[in-house]
C-alpha cells in the first residue's frame, strides 16, 4: 500500500479533520506540518494553488479541500462502516459535514479573537457576537443530540468529524457559553476516542 501524504499544520481544524479520520480507519500516513509559522513553498502551492491546507497525495492523485478528502479516504479505505451503501444514510451523515461551514464561520471571530489576536487588541463585541451567532447554531445541534447520540446515522461516523473537530474549540475557548447539555455529552462521548483526545483535543494555538 502506498503510504498516504498529509500535508498541513495539526493546530488547523481541517487538517484535523483528515488526521482524525485517518487514525480512525488505521491508515498509514505521514503529514507535513505547512501553514502560518511553517509557510507555503512553490512545490506546496504547485499542489494546491489556493494556498490552504490541507492537502494530500495519495499515489498519483493529489486532492485538496478537507471535507472532499474525507469523502474519498472514506470511500476508498472506510467501507460500509465510514462510507454507507444506502445513498439516504450516507446523505444524512454528509449534510452535517456540509452544515458545519456555516458553523465555522460564526465561530471564526471568536476563535480569532481569543487564539491569534493578542490580548491588548482583542475586540470584546467581536468576540460577543461570534459566540451569539455560534450559540444559534448549536441550537441546531442540542436539539438533534436530543434524540441521536452522535451526527451520524446509528453511531459515530463520518458525519461527526468536522463538526467534532469544531465543538473541541467551542469548549475550550475562555468564554461565557450558554448550557446545551446535549452536545456536551456528545463531546464527551468524542473525547473518550483516543485519535480524538491526541489530535483534536489539543491546546488552541
Amino acid at each position: 500500500m502506498t503510504e498516504l501524504t498529509i500535508w498541513g499544520r495539526i493546530n488547523s481544524h481541517n487538517v484535523k479533520k483528515v488526521v482524525w479520520l485517518t487514525e480512525e480507519i488505521g491508515l498509514p500516513y505521514v503529514r507535513h506540518d505547512v501553514g502560518l509559522q511553517f509557510g507555503m513553498d512553490d512545490a506546496y502551492l504547485a499542489k494546491n494553488p489556493n494556498a490552504l491546507i490541507p492537502t494530500i497525495d495519495d499515489g498519483d492523485l493529489t486532492l485538496w479541500e478537507s471535507n472532499t478528502i474525507l469523502r474519498y479516504l472514506a470511500a476508498k479505505h472506510g467501507g460500509e462502516r465510514w462510507w454507507p451503501a444506502d445513498p439516504a444514510v450516507r446523505a444524512l451523515n454528509e449534510r452535517w459535514m456540509d452544515w458545519h461551514f456555516g458553523y465555522a464561520s460564526a465561530q471564526h471571530g471568536a476563535f480569532w479573537q481569543n487564539v491569534r489576536v493578542p490580548p491588548d487588541q482583542r475586540d470584546p463585541d467581536a468576540i460577543s457576537r461570534s459566540v451569539e451567532a455560534t450559540a444559534r447554531r448549536i441550537a441546531v445541534l442540542e436539539a438533534h443530540l436530543a434524540c441521536n447520540d452522535y451526527l451520524s446515522q446509528g453511531d459515530f461516523g463520518i458525519g461527526d468529524i468536522p463538526m467534532g473537530c469544531y465543538i473541541h474549540t467551542w469548549f475550550a475557548l475562555p468564554i461565557d457559553r450558554p448550557a446545551f447539555p446535549n452536545v456536551r455529552r456528545w463531546y464527551d462521548r468524542l473525547l473518550e476516542r483516543p485519535a480524538y483526545r491526541e489530535y483534536v483535543a489539543i491546546p488552541l494555538t
